[in-house]
Parts: C-alpha cells; structure tokens; sequence
C-alpha cells in the first residue's frame, strides 16, 4: 500500500510539472496592456443643434430671449449697460491691486527671492480638466512667471452646493493640494473660479440660485486664504443638451447671468462683497471675469470662437480633448494679456525659480 501510495504522488508530481512548464509567465495586465483602438479613442458627442442664445458678450443691450421664445427682460454684456469691460473705476482697482500681487514666503511676508504667488482653480470636474491642460501650456510657456504655483482644486461632481460650508470636504481636499504644492494657505493669492448647478431650471430662479452661492463662495476664499486679492470668474461652456440633463441649454448660457450679476452687485458697492477695506469690513476679494467661455455651438461668436459637438465627449457636457485646448488657450491669452492678471502671470522678477503645477 505504502509503495502504492509514492508511486501515485510520483507521478501526480509530474504531471503537474509538466503542466506548469507549458503555462506562460503571467502578463503584468491591465497596467501595460494596450488599449483596444476604438476604447483608446474618446467617443464624442452626437448631440444634435438648437440656438440657444447670443452670448453675453455678443448679446449687448438686447433683451435676452429664450429658446422658447419667453422674453426675460434681462440684457447682456459682462458688464453693466452691455459692455464687456468693466466700468473705469473698477478697471483702474484692478490694476492697482494687480501690482500688489508679490511672491510671498509661507508667512505671507513679500519674498521677491524665493517667495510664490498661489493661484487656484474652485470648480467641478469641468474646471478640473480644463485648469490641468491650462496649467500644462503654461508651464511650456517661458512667459509665465517662475514664481506663480498652479494648484488645481477644482474636484469631480463638486458643484456649487458642495463649496458652500467653509469647514467642507472639498475645501478640504482644497488645502490638502495646497500643502503638496509645497504651498501655505497665506501664499495663495489669486483664484479661478467656475461653478454651476447641475440640472435644468426657470430663469431668472436658478440663476439666481447660482449667484447666492458665488457669493457664499467668494466669501469663503476671503475667511479661507485671507491673502487672495482676486476672483476671477468664467461661467458654463456650452451644452448639447436642451432642457434635461446633466447640465442643459439654456441653463448652461444662463449660469452667464448668476456671474454677471455678482460682479454688478460688488459694482454696486453691496457690503457682502466689499474687497476695499476704506469702505468698510473686507468680505470678499476683487471680482472680475475672466475669460468668457459660452459660445452658440456652431454659430461663431463676434471674436470668432465656436463650440463644436467634437468639443465635447458623449455626455454632451464635459470638454473633450478639443474643447479643453480650446477652453485652455482662452484662459492662456486673457491671463497673459489682461492688465489685472499679466502683471503677476508673467514674468515681472529677476530671481527664476521653476513653475510648479500640482493636481
């Protein structure tokens, strides 16, 4: 028995050597395997086009109509009376507070050697990915002061009801980033800021909605990162979507308004968001719009710029790899050419230290 027993595991042990021997070493998948063609490629946006709207920028002192032909009685421009500049006292403040801007030390003290200018992006996953391809062209761009730290805080699904309460997650995750930039909250300085509320909804109700919770924000950068000096502020790209959705037409070009209308009420000179301390408390800091972002899809703005469905992936809502180049390209020629942001974004020190981006 014993005999037969060593016999059976002697050849039991073979075969199974001989069946190892025939297996190939194991792959090091998924992490170097190569995509399928048609998996590797983004699938882009088949929506169909309605018009929606002028722009703002385009619209003027026209009365903004809807696609379902209501009238609103709200006109347009960026700015009061149709402009898309803002008045010259808020211009002239600009500029000034623009000069300010310094590299400072983890203390918030100037340090024009070794000193950083903190600038962050606020937003949902739409401001995420196009603040990263942002940051990207300028760190190719040997204009950029080497002293500016990009940090991009702007986190998927984060809309405006998420940044609301100071003490919340995504501010959280704000300071977490901060840190690994190797930044303090006092060296941060300037903001990007995008937001919207997912959804459709009545105009002027929703936009309105979306302006009080601009104005809860920009009062939270104030009490978080008491150095920041500016916001600036781009509303919602276009959709291809109408009505229903993720993040729909008009909705989409309505979010315009909510920042036009919190950069009117500073104008104003509304306490909540007074940034002039000669005026009283500080509650918030300089508003401006940055880069205008909305264009009607096809049609092309007065300046050219056009929305493509190959702008946007299959949702219909988020930049593709298209649309986040286009998007990033317009924030690279306003913040290197507008007269309250290129006097910090370029270079304007003799010391260089390299451009750091963070995620």
């Amino acid at each position: 028995m014993t005999n037969k027993v060593k016999i059976s595991f002697a050849v039991f042990l073979t075969v199974v050597l001989h069946f190892l021997a025939q297996v190939k070493p194991a792959q090091s998948a998924p992490f170097n395997r190569q995509m399928p063609a048609d998996s590797a490629q983004e699938t882009l946006c088949a929506g169909g086009f309605l018009p929606v709207s002028p722009p703002l920028s385009d619209l003027g002192n026209a009365e903004y109509i809807r696609m379902d032909g209501a009238h609103t009685g709200f006109s347009g421009g960026l700015y009061p009376n149709g402009s898309n500049s803002p008045p010259p006292a808020h211009r002239d403040a600009g500029r000034a507070i623009a000069r300010r801007i310094v590299p400072l030390d983890r203390q918030g003290n100037p340090d024009g050697q070794n000193g950083k200018i903190g600038m962050i992006s606020v937003g949902m996953s739409n401001t995420a990915m196009e603040f990263s391809t942002f940051r990207s062209l300028a760190q190719a761009d040997s204009r950029i002061n080497p002293h500016l730290v990009l940090v991009n805080g702007a986190q998927a699904g984060q809309t405006s009801e998420y940044w609301l309460n100071p003490g919340a997650s995504t501010w959280q995750e704000v300071n977490r980033r901060i840190a690994v930039a190797d930044l303090s909250p006092l060296q941060v300085q300037v903001v990007w800021l995008k937001l919207t509320r997912t959804g459709g909804g009545n105009f002027p109700q929703k936009a309105q909605t979306l302006q009080s919770d601009l104005t809860t924000i920009v009062q939270n950068v104030h009490q978080l990162y008491p150095n920041v000096q500016m916001v600036f502020l781009s509303s919602r790209t276009r959709s291809y979507t109408y009505w229903n959705g993720l993040s729909p037409e008009p909705a989409a070009f309505e979010t315009g308004f909510a920042v036009k209308w919190l950069i009117e009420a500073q104008l104003s000179g509304d306490p909540a968001l007074n940034y002039d301390s000669s005026r009283g408390e500080v509650r918030a800091p300089y508003l401006l719009w940055s880069a205008y972002l909305w264009a009607d899809g096809i049609n092309p703005r007065a300046d050219g710029f056009s929305w493509l469905p190959q702008d946007l992936v299959r949702d219909c809502t988020h930049p593709s790899t298209a649309g986040r180049n286009k998007i990033a390209r317009l924030l690279l020629q306003f913040f290197t050419s507008d007269p309250a942001a290129a006097p910090w974004f370029v270079i304007s020190y003799p010391l260089f230290l390299p451009l750091v981006t963070h995620p």
